[in-house]
């Protein structure tokens, strides 16, 4: 099934969904595939090695170091991937307050992560984003 790729009706439905808990990033050199928990939401190889976005608690239990802290933000919105400007939209509207974006596109939605600290002030201004469409 084909995802919306028209930007407004995108930016009017995608729905901003704070999902629970809170999540890192953790990177492994080339060649390292760790035991990653059924719970990670990503995995993405890069020429450095796999990062793997995983729950802040199995990353905890298990001393993985990390550095950065996010809150996810789905969007429920089922975005075709070839969809021009949802990620261009959301980010600038994230950057004006302060806030910024790691984006992760899935197959039917787009995901964010954004500083745990500052996940609520997101979801403000995402749903700002929504009601102005």
């Amino acid at each position: 099934m084909a995802g919306i790729s028209h930007l407004d009706q995108l930016l009017a439905g995608m729905k901003p969904e704070l999902q629970e808990g809170a999540y890192v990033f953790l990177t492994f050199p080339p060649g390292v595939q760790p035991a990653l928990p059924t719970a990670t939401v990503a995995r993405i190889q890069e020429p450095e090695g796999l990062t793997a976005v995983v729950p802040l608690s199995w990353a905890n239990a298990n001393n993985y170091p990390y550095e950065f802290v996010a809150a996810w933000i789905l969007l429920r919105i089922h975005s075709d991937l070839a969809a021009v400007g949802l990620t261009a939209v959301v980010s600038t509207a994230l950057a004006k307050v302060g806030i910024s974006c790691n984006v992760i596109a899935g197959f039917y939605h787009d995901h964010l992560f954004v500083p745990e600290a500052q996940a609520q002030k997101a979801m403000v201004a995402l749903l700002r984003v929504t009601e102005h469409q």
